[in-house]
């Protein structure tokens, strides 16, 4: 499902993103509102478990692609994309009001792009 695809890819950059803002580059312009060019510590600490919780939601939407075997039920497995969706739908939303232009204009598109496959992939999952 090329739903899958794109979305992994979508996400898979916002991985990258946050793996470079934990390792302390300037690139925090792209999250929480630009309040912070280079992340804290303890902000780093915080975005590494998300990190964790990022990368089992590419696992998630390659399992509703049909690309990974699942590691829950089906139903399980579409109630997890369907909040995943719900996430990054409002994520999308917070991304665009964002005073931060960076934030704006490079999270938000991967944000929404990100929404509308787990949307699809979830909605497919039977």
């Amino acid at each position: 499902m090329m739903a899958a695809v794109i979305g992994t890819c979508a996400f898979s950059i916002v991985i990258v993103l946050s793996i470079l803002i934990i390792c302390g580059l300037p690139l925090g312009e792209l999250t929480m509102g630009g309040q912070h060019r280079v992340f804290p510590k303890k902000l780093r600490i915080i975005l590494a478990a998300q990190l964790v919780l990022q990368m089992f939601f590419v696992v998630i939407i390659l399992q509703m692609g049909g690309f990974l075997p699942l590691w829950f039920s089906s139903d399980a497995t579409k109630i997890i994309g369907l909040v995943m969706a719900v996430y990054l739908s409002f994520n999308t939303a917070a991304n665009f009001m964002s005073k931060s232009k960076k934030e704006k204009y490079v999270m938000t598109p991967l944000s929404f792009v990100s929404a509308v496959c787990f949307w699809v992939a979830a909605l497919q999952i039977k």
